[in-house]
């Protein structure tokens, strides 16, 4: 997973050398034709996107080939009664598994199956794939919210906290990026009752700071104050989507959180002014974040911001053999670890932050979740 992960980066970055390597060896050795059980969602946002990505940056049809293989592999996914895929697939047998899903898991898929369906063709991928979206939709409260979790076989809620953090998060993010690559007016149609209802139920002033919590989809009320790394990806998606003084306000409290110990925590309760979740997994949000604000809006504070970040980053996490997440930001002990998705969104995060802004054109890509640019396309021949 990890060269095909790191694979646009080094495109991006001018490793030439690295990424011609990295290139053969993904299309050489790398095989789905294994009897393995994969996180469906996990494998369509760092595979299924990583190989598109680097097939529309260098051309090669061997990684096209690998991803349509891939793709059809994971289709039965969503035979479900839903249509909401299962949560699991085998890439050998194709059998589906694990019901236990939420609206991310099944809303973050069409970016990478849509480019799929426009290259190749074939109007399958995009349309299972936009089905889960707009079913996930369609369970929306009156209020316009989702839930955390629901079955993928009955469709039903099964935990109604709402919020912009994990299991929710990366559904509204698709919701506008959809509309971006593909003009889907369906997706503009979702996104614009959806982001206004999150910015109307999850938004708390502390102090005179701007805070996303959680909330219950049903009747709104409050049902929590934490906000933690991975809501850091809002104020970008905000920026993103038009809403730059919002997106400037809730940036500031995510490098507020940030500055605390000098890493982010998990989650940190604004309310209570106290950690809830003290590990750092090396995510790229907050970096995210500080790009969009600063391609957007030209504002020199925010590259200030991320040369902090880097700074941090570096002093902390930096070790021989790679870069560590930290298991406790108190204390900057470091864990045994690294997720491919350092190679894949924060150091592109932090490198594009810097870089000239032609190194990727933001009217002519749109980054997947997990940074891994898609080129807007037309429909195959």
């Amino acid at each position: 997973m990890t060269p095909v992960d790191a694979l646009d980066t080094m495109v991006l970055m001018g490793l030439d050398d690295e990424a011609k390597e990295t290139r053969e060896l993904i299309a050489t050795r790398l095989s789905f034709d294994k009897d393995l059980d994969v996180k469906h969602f996990e494998v369509v946002i760092r595979l299924l996107g990583g190989l598109l990505s680097a097939y529309q940056l260098t051309g090669d049809e061997r990684l096209l080939k690998l991803a349509e293989d891939l793709g059809t592999r994971m289709l039965p996914a969503f035979d479900t009664p839903t249509g909401l895929p299962y949560v699991n697939i085998n890439l050998r047998t194709g059998k589906g598994s694990g019901t236990d899903s939420n609206p991310a898991e099944a809303g973050t898929l069409l970016l990478e199956y849509g480019t799929l369906s426009r290259l190749t063709g074939n109007p399958v991928y995009y349309a299972k794939a936009k089905r889960a979206l707009v079913e996930t939709f369609k369970r929306r409260s009156k209020l316009d919210l989702v839930g955390e979790r629901f079955d993928a076989i009955t469709g039903k809620w099964t935990s109604t906290s709402s919020h912009i953090g994990a299991r929710i998060d990366s559904y509204y993010e698709y919701l506008w990026k959809c509309w971006r690559l593909f003009d889907d007016k369906d997706c503009l149609a979702m996104w614009t009752p959806s982001v206004a209802a999150a910015n109307r139920y999850y938004a708390e002033e502390v102090d005179g700071a701007l805070w996303s919590g959680q909330v219950d989809m049903r009747t709104g009320k409050r049902t929590g104050h934490e906000y933690g790394a991975l809501d850091a990806f809002y104020p970008g998606l905000l920026a993103y989507s038009g809403d730059i003084d919002r997106a400037r306000r809730l940036q500031a409290s995510s490098f507020a959180m940030w500055k605390l110990h000098g890493i982010e925590p998990e989650a940190y309760d604004y309310r209570k002014r106290r950690i809830t979740a003290a590990g750092y997994p090396l995510r790229p949000e907050i970096v995210e974040s500080t790009w969009y604000l600063y391609r957007l809006t030209g504002d020199p504070k925010y590259r200030a911001m991320g040369r902090t970040l880097f700074e941090d980053f570096v002093r902390h996490c930096r070790t021989e053999a790679g870069y560590a997440a930290i298991k406790d930001v108190t204390t900057m002990e470091q864990a045994d670890e690294m997720e491919s998705f350092v190679m894949a969104e924060t150091f592109k995060y932090f490198y594009l932050l810097f870089a000239p802004p032609q190194t990727l054109d933001l009217d002519k890509a749109v980054l997947n979740t997990e940074a891994h640019p898609l080129q807007r396309t037309k429909h195959a021949k």
